[in-house]
């Protein structure tokens, strides 16, 4: 068996203002690292075997059809072994 992972976020230029809450909470609670934060989805989808080009090709078209927005969000399909 195989996982599929696919990570959609916002495109740059579009405002995250669930990420820009978690950025502004950080310091709050006393932490310091983060520069600025941006949130995103992860779905992970688990076929049996190596996933095949084609497998990889569905995914990819079901990425852009129905787990992102293409006119807002970019996504990146890889496999996790």
């Amino acid at each position: 068996m195989a996982t599929i992972i696919v990570e959609v976020m916002l495109k740059p230029e579009i405002l995250d203002p669930q990420g820009q809450a978690v950025a502004s909470a950080l310091p709050r609670l006393g932490f310091t690292f983060a520069k600025s934060v941006r949130q995103g989805k992860r779905f992970e989808i688990v076929v049996d075997g190596e996933p095949t080009h084609a497998q990889l090709a569905e995914v990819e078209e079901a990425a852009e059809k129905l787990l992102s927005n293409p006119v807002i969000e970019t996504f990146v399909v890889k496999v996790e072994k």
